[in-house]
């Protein structure tokens, strides 16, 4: 099982680099930032500086979107960062949340999105694709190679991720509802006959290592109010008959708006509506041992790769105890003297 860190693009940008090198040095593989233009600095440039700061740590958007940006230099973007630093880059995509709505538009119909993901992984792999009547390619990027993630709650989205995505971001760590996602991602994978087991899988939700549960459910109660906003669109798309499970859509009943003023903020006012409940079971709270737990029911569940958000006041000690004490217990361990 491997292990990435999600965090904001906040200035200066040089403490989001040395962030990213201490998770490299703690055993993180991936090191995903928010892309979203308005709200935080430009991630694409501060990803330049973490991969010429470190030697192995793989980096990208988690997640970018179809709208805010156009998908041929996007791809063009993750060649040149792979023929600069070797193949460290990732594409993590969705329909789009802060950074479209932020400039008051609406997220990207499925449809542009899985266009979208055709038209990045072809080009960011070197390889030819049609694109508005034209087939076009990146003659200088043969040698470059880029997976591209899609992130995603609602049944029609995962099918898609399924028959198109290299991999499925899951935003938030919920084992029932991350069940039903898994299932639903490698069943349209296997009807689209590809390998269920080819499409690669992430879940990704604060992870807050102590023991003052009552502080650590207000630092990251934020989170659910983050995914309130995915969910607020599959309601409107499914209602709450049941197709969509009730563990993921009944808590935002009382949702009154967002602000994204304090989008990813501990303290967001716009996330009184999310209860304890909520945050315990989206989130990864309590000392170690329960962390270990619960990666190790993911395990079990089939994901590959926990990304951990950072955004907390324990962001220190929780990336130490993950890279002392916890990515070890998940490693595989092979003996030196048989």
């Amino acid at each position: 099982m491997q292990f990435g860190v999600v965090m904001q693009c906040v200035p200066p940008a040089s403490r989001v680099v040395d962030l990213a090198v201490r998770a490299e040095t703690y055993g993180f593989s991936h090191f995903w930032t928010f892309d979203s233009h308005i709200l935080w600095q430009e991630p694409y440039v501060i990803h330049g500086q973490i991969l010429a700061s470190t030697r192995n740590i793989v980096v990208g958007p988690m997640v970018t979107n179809p709208l805010t940006r156009d998908w041929t230099v996007t791809a063009s973007t993750y060649a040149t960062l792979n023929s600069m630093y070797g193949n460290r880059t990732i594409c993590g995509i969705g329909r789009g949340d802060s950074a479209v709505r932020v400039l008051s538009g609406q997220p990207s119909t499925l449809a542009t999105l899985r266009d979208s993901v055709e038209v990045i992984r072809e080009l960011g792999n070197g390889r030819a694709v049609e694109w508005q009547g034209k087939q076009l390619r990146l003659p200088w990027a043969t040698n470059s190679r880029l997976d591209v993630w899609v992130a995603g709650y609602g049944p029609k989205a995962l099918e898609l991720t399924g028959r198109h995505a290299d991999g499925f971001i899951l935003q938030l760590a919920d084992p029932e509802i991350a069940k039903w996602t898994i299932e639903r991602v490698r069943n349209a994978a296997a009807d689209a006959g590809r390998d269920p087991m080819d499409v690669k899988i992430c879940v990704a939700a604060p992870a807050y290592v102590g023991t003052d549960l009552a502080h650590q459910l207000e630092q990251c109660r934020w989170f659910g109010g983050m995914v309130g906003n995915h969910v607020a669109d599959m309601v409107t798309r499914y209602g709450t008959d049941g197709t969509v499970p009730r563990a993921l859509t009944d808590y935002i009943a009382g949702r009154q708006g967002y602000d994204y003023n304090h989008h990813g903020l501990a303290g967001n006012p716009s996330t009184d509506f999310v209860p304890d409940e909520i945050v315990e079971r989206f989130c990864v709270l309590g000392d170690i041992d329960r962390h270990i737990e619960r990666m190790k029911e993911l395990q079990a569940l089939g994901v590959d790769q926990f990304g951990v958000y950072l955004q907390h006041d324990g962001k220190n000690a929780t990336l130490q105890a993950y890279g002392e004490r916890i990515i070890p217990a998940m490693a595989e361990h092979t003996a030196a003297v048989a």
